[in-house]
């Protein structure tokens, strides 16, 4: 009989490499995650440099003694998908790589419990029981890394202050943070050394408040604003930020698909609770394939549209396509719209792009209707709470069931923009529904250091003009060809599992090609 033998060590360096900040950042943004997830209050750090010792308190749930033996499992987690920010504890696991040991001292009711934990080898990791150190003086979990390095990041504030802001911006951010009071009704507070950490100061700018509503609903499902600056920003602060439940996920425009003229003076922040049920396994990023990709897909289109017409009101938009070369690609686009509408049901996510319902809506797949509800609620409780808490422009209070909705006394009216207190602007109520053109666009930026050919944007794909292939393909009259194979590997990344990539490219161009035939068949049949 055979034994199974797992390489911990590789697991471990695998587990590191999916995360894109350095491994001490990702070490302390998942502890705190963590903390969170357990109901925590209050987070404290505690270097010791003469130690070489990091302690993290939080006066969360803390474990049972059931649960602190699962927690020392690599591959366990007690935690439901989407309700939650952090990954199986994965910090302190992680940690292992770095430290000498790892201490946990966790009391929950008449459980006080501690291990000691470390890395022996490549394929052991022994914990075992020991007397609590006493770091803990009423429930939760403290713990206390013994760090190999006695120059580790870990053992300096100032590092450990910048990540919590950075990665943990909404309990910082003088706008965002009362919304998270729905999440946290008893808030967060981080103490770094003995010093609590007070709200950032936000460069002075022209702000816009923004909710954000999903499909149709009337109800916000994301709250946040945009900024514009007069000087660039810090490279750390440019781009709009999204964040669940507190933790900032994305930063930048690459990952919302916008290119504005000056995208180094706009920054903003997004808080969606509702995406902690797209995020990955990690909770490092968003699923963009399969029913959890069609829910990111779904928050990113509406996230676009709101900030779109904030940078259009700005004058901030990126320039238009050139009108000729949008007229030359218009028989490009006729041939993918009949090559979606016939993947459509081989590839049913290609349906969020060609579908449409009674009135000519479009419909995008978001998942189960009650899986948004929470979020929702969220939203519209930390609007409602905004409400009640500034008055509206005539200095009166709304009533109690505008407030419950989330409108003001304006909005009341349907040929008057419906707004909230505190300049929030909510859609209009909806009017005489007008069909909508399904189908997909062609769009052209330059990215030269971009190594993508092109990436979808709502129903727009976008193909890279600063690539060399592009350029190639042009010097070489074959860019329709390139263009073909920018939609088909754009497309790829919502439609198939990344196994599935080269087969979905190969059926998309065939589809393309019978599309020629289709075409020269109609047109020999005009009279």
């Amino acid at each position: 009989m055979g034994e199974t033998r797992v390489d911990l060590l590789h697991l471990l360096e695998d587990l590191r490499d999916a995360y894109s900040g350095s491994l001490e950042e990702t070490i302390v943004t998942e502890i705190v995650a963590n903390s969170l997830d357990s109901g925590a209050r209050h987070i404290r750090f505690s270097a010791d440099t003469a130690e070489a010792t990091l302690i993290v308190v939080d006066d969360g749930a803390g474990m049972r003694r059931k649960d602190l033996i699962r927690y020392h499992d690599l591959a366990t987690s007690a935690k439901t998908r989407g309700q939650g920010i952090g990954f199986a504890g994965v910090g302190i696991k992680l940690g292992l790589l770095v430290c000498e040991d790892v201490v946990t001292e966790t009391r929950r009711n008449e459980h006080h419990l501690a291990t000691r934990w470390s890395l022996s080898g490549r394929h052991k990791a022994p914990w075992k029981w020991m007397p609590p150190l006493g770091l803990l003086a009423r429930q939760g979990t403290a713990v206390r890394l013994k760090l190999q390095n006695g120059l580790s990041p870990l053992l300096d504030g100032g590092f450990i202050e910048a990540v919590l802001r950075r990665c943990f911006d909404p309990f910082f951010d003088a706008e965002v943070a009362p919304l998270l009071s729905t999440h946290y009704p008893a808030g967060v507070s981080f103490e770094v050394n003995g010093a609590f950490l007070n709200r950032s100061t936000r460069p002075s700018g022209e702000l816009a408040r923004l909710a954000v509503c999903v499909g149709r609903k009337r109800k916000p499902s994301a709250v946040g604003y945009v900024i514009r600056t007069e000087a660039p920003l810090p490279e750390d602060q440019q781009g709009v930020a999204i964040s669940t439940f507190g933790k900032v996920i994305k930063r930048g425009w690459e990952w919302l698909g916008l290119t504005p003229a000056t995208p180094d003076r706009i920054g903003g922040l997004i808080e969606a609770p509702d995406l902690a049920g797209a995020l990955t396994l990690s909770k490092s990023d968003f699923v963009r394939a399969g029913a959890r990709g069609a829910l990111f897909l779904a928050y990113r289109k509406a996230i676009q549209e709101v900030v779109s017409v904030r940078l259009g009101e700005w004058g901030d938009q990126r320039e238009a396509d050139d009108p000729a070369k949008r007229r030359s690609l218009r028989p490009l686009e006729r041939d993918f719209a009949q090559v979606l509408v016939e993947l459509a049901e081989e590839f049913p996510l290609l349906a969020s792009l060609v579908e449409r319902k009674a009135g000519g809506q479009k419909r995008l797949p978001i998942g189960t209707p009650g899986g948004m509800e929470e979020g929702r609620g969220f939203a519209a409780a930390s609007v409602a709470a905004r409400a009640e808490s500034e008055p509206d422009s005539s200095g009166e209070q709304p009533s109690a069931s505008d407030r419950q909705a989330g409108v003001s006394e304006d909005s009341k009216s349907p040929d008057t923009e419906s707004r909230i207190p505190g300049e929030m602007a909510l859609p209009e109520k909806p009017s005489r529904s007008r069909p909508m053109k399904y189908g997909l666009h062609i769009r052209f930026e330059s990215h030269p250091d971009d190594p993508e050919l092109g990436h979808l944007i709502e129903s727009a794909v976008v193909v890279n003009q600063g690539h060399p292939a592009y350029r190639r393909a042009v010097a070489s009259r074959s860019e329709g060809y390139h263009i073909a194979l920018c939609v088909a590997l754009a497309l790829a990344r919502l439609a198939a599992e990344p196994k599935e990539t080269q087969a979905f490219v190969t059926t998309f161009l065939a589809r393309w090609g019978e599309a020629l035939d289709e075409t020269h068949r109609s047109s020999r049949k005009r009279p």
